[in-house]
């Protein structure tokens, strides 16, 4: 038989995994020694930050939550430097988003009895803190409910008798004089109540994206009507609550109590304005729900996405027999070929396409005229001023030149010349002497590297010698190509 109260526990036990597994991989961390971290620890902290700093239009931003948790993290290492502390806290939140991942979601596994009575093993999904992103661009966090369920215990448990339980421990242990567990209590108060507005948000949102995804005759009144009274009682108690707060705050000779007493008064405080805010929400949910039926009803058919032919076809039909897979195949590619119209839609109009006598046609067409294309021309990047007075500086006859002179000389007459000695001398590295020789040139432009560094405000490298070699032709002397080449490295430098 089926038990939904142990589904439900596993389930519960689930969203705990995510912080087990935090303090089981701290010590494999490379930029720190986490083990004197208590991972787990600070996981809730970070949690409880976002949980707080949620609204109902936004969330948490991702640096003030770091900023706040660090104190805490570096109260458990003091000799550590704060940078690792800010490192810490910066693992443990993206983590909890679980980053790198696709979907940026956890899954467990767990087992549970089926409808046959037979043992199936089935997945759940969950995440514990979502990133959104507002209009604007700027990304910032929201806790889950699984998330919120793992802080305030509330994972078998209904919302209103939750809610109701907290205000009457939060009162008893306020008149006991128990600030510490007061405060406790009161925290566990504010995160029901940000689950109230969580829920009332994503209908919300549902809403506006299909007005008919959301059940607006039964279930969203029913929330809306149960959230009202949950306000108003909750508005009367917390009032009542926050007067006692206030006189033990007042009466407190002892420092600690009255520290606690004012936070208690700030966390309450936090608790009326929340419910300040709800009531609004709640009082325009109308108004929104009908805003966005008169929107869509006019707004034309709904878009339906497309198929998704590889995660949805290909992939899952692979794995099945050809006996299995010829079924989905044929009805996928009925459906996307869509309807064959006929030639003949009536019986006259097949009668005058069976009397109408075929058009003659020549076998070949007319010549097709060839278009008269005139090539672009390249567009020069030097001039010939520039060519000739980089051929004429660059006529190096007896005595090698440095690079770096060249180029000096080459800056003063034209601040873009400088550029093409530097490719010519570069070319001149390796020079094709087999295209010189058979093109009849006496001479070849060569450039040796003889280790000096170039000094020069535009380019750097090398400062090569540059200089001349004569050619001869080597069928005529029965050596080689390269005549006389002078010795650059050795050679006077001007």
């Amino acid at each position: 038989m089926i038990d939904d109260g142990l589904a439900r526990r596993l389930k519960a036990l689930a969203c705990t995994a995510p912080l087990h597994d935090l303090d089981a991989r701290k010590t494999r961390l490379e930029f720190a020694e986490a083990g004197v971290y208590q991972m787990a620890e600070i996981a809730f902290q970070v949690i409880d930050q976002v949980t707080v700093a949620m609204d109902f239009d936004r969330g948490a931003n991702h640096d003030e939550v770091i900023a706040r948790i660090v104190p805490f993290v570096a109260a458990q290492a003091p000799d550590r430097p704060p940078a690792e502390h800010e490192k810490i806290t910066r693992w443990v939140l993206d983590n909890l988003i679980n980053v790198g991942t696709t979907d940026r979601g956890f899954r467990v596994v767990y087992g549970a009895f089926g409808q046959a009575g037979t043992y199936e093993r089935r997945g759940f999904d969950f995440k514990l803190l979502v990133e959104f992103a507002d209009p604007n661009g700027e990304v910032y966090l929201r806790a889950s409910d699984e998330a919120i369920n793992v802080l305030i215990g509330a994972l078998d448990t209904d919302v209103e008798s939750a809610q109701i339980a907290a205000e009457i421990k939060l009162d008893n242990l306020i008149r006991r004089g128990k600030l510490s567990d007061a405060q406790a209590a009161a925290q566990q108060a504010r995160y029901t109540t940000v689950r109230y507005a969580e829920r009332l948000r994503e209908k919300l949102e549902a809403t506006r994206r299909d007005v008919r995804m959301v059940d607006w005759e039964t279930e969203v009144p029913a929330l809306i009507e149960d959230a009202l009274t949950h306000v108003a009682a909750r508005y009367r108690a917390e009032t009542a609550i926050l007067a006692n707060i206030c006189k033990a705050r007042d009466e407190a000779e002892d420092p600690d109590r009255k520290r606690k007493a004012a936070n208690l008064v700030e966390i309450v405080s936090d608790c009326i304005n929340r419910h300040t805010q709800l009531q609004t929400r709640l009082i325009e949910a109308g108004s929104v729900f009908r805003a966005e039926q008169d929107r869509q009803q006019f707004s034309g058919p709904a878009r339906r996405a497309t198929v998704d032919l590889f995660g949805q076809l290909m992939s899952p039909i692979l794995a099945l027999p050809l006996t299995d897979a010829s079924g989905p195949t044929g009805a996928f590619f009925h459906a996307a070929t869509g309807l064959a119209t006929p030639l003949a839609l009536r019986l006259c109009d097949l009668v005058r396409l069976l009397i109408t006598p075929t058009q003659e046609r020549d076998d070949l067409i007319a010549d097709v005229p060839e278009p008269d294309l005139i090539p672009l021309p390249d567009p020069d990047v030097f001039t010939e001023e520039q060519w000739a007075y980089a051929d004429a500086l660059l006529n190096v006859e007896e005595v090698p030149r440095r690079l770096s002179g060249l180029l000096a000389q080459a800056r003063r007459v034209d601040p873009d010349l400088p550029r093409l000695v530097m490719l010519r001398a570069l070319y001149a590295v390796s020079p094709e002497l087999g295209v010189a020789l058979r093109q009849g040139d006496q001479t070849v432009l060569l450039a040796v590297d003889d280790g000096t560094r170039l000094d020069d405000p535009e380019f750097g490298g090398a400062d090569l010698l540059v200089g001349v070699a004569r050619l001869t032709d080597p069928t005529a002397t029965g050596g080689t190509a390269v005549d006389e080449i002078t010795n650059l490295q050795e050679g006077e430098v001007a």
